[in-house]
């Protein structure tokens, strides 16, 4: 899972660097665009995270024909939703832009970048269900080796169509778009593919409107919570965008930055987010508790000693780092800044992941996303608000760091209690 999450993520890295090369101007553009894509992203993930505890159930009772029909019903409303989502998003990209204070300079590269990127967002839909279908039905390498090639594919492609080769012209920021539009319409193939031809773990039609509806209503039941907690995050990030980008187009440009390493930096947390669930959940159905504690514990300690490891690899390398993705030296002073600050949080940040995933293996999504409105909104945004204004743009750095401790405390606290509140019930 890690080397599919690390290719996985390397989409936006790779679009990130390459589009650097372009300037200043472009970088603050796409580092504009991170939140609203990754609003569409967040989607993906909920309902990935209903479907496999669907799938996972229905496999693990032996229904299988159960399994196929609602790992199609998934990928259709998967296609449904992101596609209406997708079509929104392209209607409203200027008020949108607008309102995170992107300047009338960067509207152009925004538009010409938004305009492909909502379009190959509903092909991105189903290789994220359907590898949660396949990981459902215990195959976690068959997904990473998808999210691997699409990844390579993406940065094969970027330096072709951002800078031009051959007969095909030089789009620029556009270019980073179509790449990413191409590697996801080669995933898609392929794990419908795999699905209905190859593994058949679904069934290769359309459903009818009562198949449909039967399979939809019990995926969204958890995947919808998973969703809106999973889009929060954007949400809370386009927030701070606005806030940064009253510090000026440099400090976008080495926050976009920031937040893209976050998620190379966040890939060990990320991966046993998708791994640790299964366990929480068998364990709990055996109710083997003992053992949901032990998993829950033995993982947090990890993930809290690897993300200092990361932090300090961080800090090391923040001067070549800010070199390789700025070509102004402001720009490369606050990329190094983000770095000695902001990752010192990242291991708190691991316990909330994780707590968050855990919750939703235990079918308490609502407790989850509950948790998510608290970090978000009652913490992560008004504490980084205020260290912004006593302490401009390391303050709010350090509001991010502030926030993801009081918030692990929390998620930690709320995880115990739901534990002791599934042992009173035995």
């Amino acid at each position: 899972m890690i080397v599919g999450m690390v290719m996985m993520m390397s989409f936006g890295l790779v679009d990130t660097l390459f589009v650097s090369m372009l300037g200043t101007e472009q970088l603050a553009a796409i580092s504009f665009t991170f939140p609203v894509t990754f609003t569409v992203i967040s989607l993906n993930i909920g309902l990935g995270i209903g479907t496999s505890a669907i799938i996972g159930k229905l496999q693990g009772a032996g229904a299988v024909n159960d399994s196929k029909l609602y790992a199609t019903g998934s990928l259709m409303l998967s296609v449904l939703l992101v596609g209406s989502l997708a079509a929104l998003g392209y209607a409203l990209i200027d008020p949108i832009f607008h309102y995170l204070n992107a300047s009338d300079a960067l509207m152009p590269y925004i538009r010409d970048y938004m305009s492909v990127w909502y379009l190959s967002s509903v092909f991105l839909s189903l290789p994220m269900v359907g590898n949660s279908v396949l990981r459902a039905c215990g195959d976690t390498r068959t997904p990473s080796i998808i999210m691997a090639g699409g990844g390579a594919l993406n940065a094969a492609m970027d330096p072709i169509f951002i800078f031009g080769w051959g007969p095909i012209p030089a789009m620029g920021i556009q270019g980073a778009a179509v790449a990413t539009f191409i590697a996801w319409i080669f995933g898609a193939a392929w794990i419908i593919w795999l699905l209905a031809v190859r593994r058949e773990l679904m069934i290769p039609r359309l459903l009818n409107l009562a198949e449909f509806k039967r399979s939809a209503r019990e995926v969204m039941r958890i995947g919808l919570p998973a969703a809106g907690a999973n889009m929060l995050t954007p949400i809370a990030g386009a927030v701070m965008t606005a806030v940064v980008a009253t510090y000026g187009a440099e400090a976008v440009a080495a926050w976009g930055v920031g937040n893209r390493l976050e998620s190379i930096a966040s890939i060990v947390v990320l991966a046993l987010s998708m791994t640790l669930p299964p366990i929480i959940s068998q364990n709990v159905g055996a109710n083997l508790y003992d053992r949901v504690e032990q998993a829950y514990a033995v993982a947090l300690k990890f993930i809290l000693i690897w993300q200092v490891v990361v932090f300090a690899a961080l800090w090391a390398a923040s001067h070549w780092i800010a070199q390789a993705f700025a070509n102004e030296q402001e720009v490369a002073k606050l990329i190094k800044l983000f770095l000695a600050v902001v990752p010192l949080g990242y291991g708190m940040q691991g316990v909330i992941i994780l707590t968050n995933s855990s919750l939703n293996a235990m079918h308490q999504p609502m407790t989850a996303l509950v948790l998510s409105i608290i970090r978000l909104f009652v913490l992560f945004v008004p504490v980084s608000y205020i260290g912004s204004i006593l302490f401009d743009l390391p303050g709010l750095f350090w509001g991010n760091v502030v926030a993801n401790v009081l918030m692990a405390a929390a998620s930690y606290l709320t995880f115990k209690h739901m534990l002791k509140k599934h042992r009173n019930t035995l």
